[in-house]
């Protein structure tokens, strides 16, 4: 995909207004149907089973930004909602075009500060979200960005939500991260980092997040998935 050239937003703008009651918070997901979610668990686990993993992971996500402070809480989805939607979340349509164009269009519906997260890291909490949620979160950072392991990032941060600065990142490369992170230093911003966190991808993953994370949904789905194998 050929690199976005939009010319970065003006200093001025770029520090406006941060304070946290205007924090929009994104969750992108797609819905946890068979066969479109997870598709990397597959095997060992059956179709069915990894939309059940991806519905947990999804729920354990919004169960956590339901739990923090925020102006807006909103699922950008592909796909149509289902019961596991809780009540307190806007749902949008993600646009089309790829990765990339699907993050700035999240972030272009935001006007005020916003963070992204995913729906493949279920191991999140308000503790980790909580320097973002700080009263000084956006005087001392204009981008807050989470790096994941698999060279990707789990969370995106910006005090000013422009979609240049995530346009035409490759997406779902060994250095997706890094270009990121680098487009925003470039465009002059300050970025603070979260911690790494591991991406739920294959089964050795979901393994190593539930142990890490054993009070989630999501830890507990794959317990009685491996439980029901065991019968």
């Amino acid at each position: 995909m050929t690199p976005d050239r939009t010319t970065p937003a003006p200093a001025a703008h770029r520090t406006a207004t941060r304070n946290t009651s205007r924090l929009t918070l994104l969750v992108i997901a797609k819905s946890p149907l068979p066969g479109r979610v997870k598709t990397r668990l597959t095997p060992p686990y059956s179709p069915e089973e990894a939309a059940r993993l991806a519905e947990a992971a999804l729920m354990d996500t919004l169960r956590v930004v339901l739990a923090v402070p925020a102006r807006r809480r909103v699922l950008v989805l592909d796909g149509v909602p289902g019961a596991w939607l809780p009540d307190g979340v806007e749902v949008v349509p993600q646009c089309a075009g790829g990765l990339d164009e699907r993050l700035a269009g999240a972030f272009g519906g935001c006007d005020g500060p916003a963070l992204l997260v995913g729906m493949d890291t279920p191991q999140i909490s308000p503790a980790l979200l909580a320097p973002v949620l700080a009263a000084d979160a956006w005087r001392t950072a204009d981008a807050w960005f989470g790096p994941a392991a698999d060279g990707g990032f789990w969370a995106l941060g910006l005090a000013a939500p422009d979609p240049g600065l995530v346009r035409g990142v490759p997406m779902s490369t060994p250095t997706t991260g890094a270009v990121q992170r680098a487009r925003l230093t470039a465009a002059g911003l300050r970025v603070r980092d979260l911690p790494v966190l591991r991406d739920v991808d294959t089964a050795a993953d979901a393994a190593a997040v539930a142990a890490e994370a054993p009070h989630t949904g999501f830890a507990a789905e794959l317990s009685r998935l491996a439980r029901a194998a065991r019968r």
